[in-house]
C-alpha cells in the first residue's frame, strides 16, 4: 500500500459542447482531414473506430458522440478534455495515452475490460456507464464520480479514491486496506463489497 501523498486540489474542466459548424463531423472525415494527427474542437459523430490505430494523435476539447472505438489503439495518444458520450470503448487501454494534459469525461459508455492503470484522472466523472472488469489499478481517482455505475469485477488496487463518490454505483467491491479512501462516499447497499474480506454478514 503506497503512502498517502499530499495533493493540491485540481479543478475539474468543463466537458466541451460548443464547437465551430465546420467541425461537427458525422460518419466519416472529410478527404482534407484524412491523415491528419492533430484534432481541436472537433465533434465526431457516429464514427466507427473500431480496432483504429490512433496512436500519437492528439485530440483537444473534443467529443465523440455514439462512436465505436472498441479495441482502438491509444499508444502515446493524448486525449486532452475529451468527452465520450454513447460510446463503445470496449477493452480501451488508456494506460497507453500520454499523461501530460490527460482528461476525460464518460456518459453512457461501455468500457467493459478498459484499462486506466496508472493515470491520473482526478474529477473524472463517469455517467451511466458499464465498467465491468476495468482495471484502475494504481490509478489517482480523487474526486471521482461514478453515477449509475456498473462495476462488476473492476480492479482497483493501490488505487486513490480521496472524497471519490461511489453512491449509486452497483457491484463494488475493494478492500479498503489497499485503497486510499478518505473521504470516500459509499451507499449502505455496498458495504458487503467492501467488507467480504473479513467474512462479515451484512443484512
Amino acid at each position: 500500500m503506497r503512502k498517502p501523498t499530499t495533493r493540491k486540489p485540481v479543478k475539474a474542466l468543463a466537458k466541451p459542447t460548443r464547437f465551430p459548424l465546420e467541425n461537427v463531423l458525422t460518419r466519416v472525415l472529410p478527404p482534407e482531414l484524412v491523415g491528419q494527427r492533430e484534432f481541436e474542437q472537433v465533434h465526431f459523430i457516429g464514427f466507427d473506430l473500431g480496432q483504429a490505430d490512433l496512436s500519437g494523435r492528439r485530440f483537444s476539447e473534443c467529443r465523440f458522440e455514439n462512436c465505436n472505438l472498441a479495441g482502438a489503439t491509444l499508444a502515446n495518444t493524448s486525449l486532452q478534455n475529451v468527452a465520450f458520450d454513447g460510446c463503445k470503448l470496449l477493452g480501451l487501454q488508456f494506460t497507453a495515452c500520454r499523461d501530460m494534459l490527460f482528461d476525460v469525461h464518460f456518459d453512457r459508455c461501455q468500457l467493459d475490460y478498459a484499462s486506466f492503470w496508472g493515470k491520473a484522472m482526478p474529477n473524472t466523472r463517469f455517467v451511466g456507464c458499464s465498467l465491468q472488469e476495468a482495471d484502475f489499478t494504481r490509478a489517482d481517482l480523487t474526486n471521482a464520480v461514478f453515477d449509475e455505475c456498473q462495476l462488476q469485477g473492476a480492479v482497483f488496487s493501490q488505487t486513490c479514491l480521496l472524497a471519490a463518490d461511489f453512491r449509486t454505483a452497483q457491484n463494488i467491491v475493494l478492500d479498503p486496506d489497499q485503497n486510499e479512501l478518505k473521504k470516500a462516499q459509499f451507499a449502505l447497499t455496498s458495504l458487503p463489497g467492501l467488507l467480504g474480506k473479513y467474512g462479515l454478514l451484512v443484512e
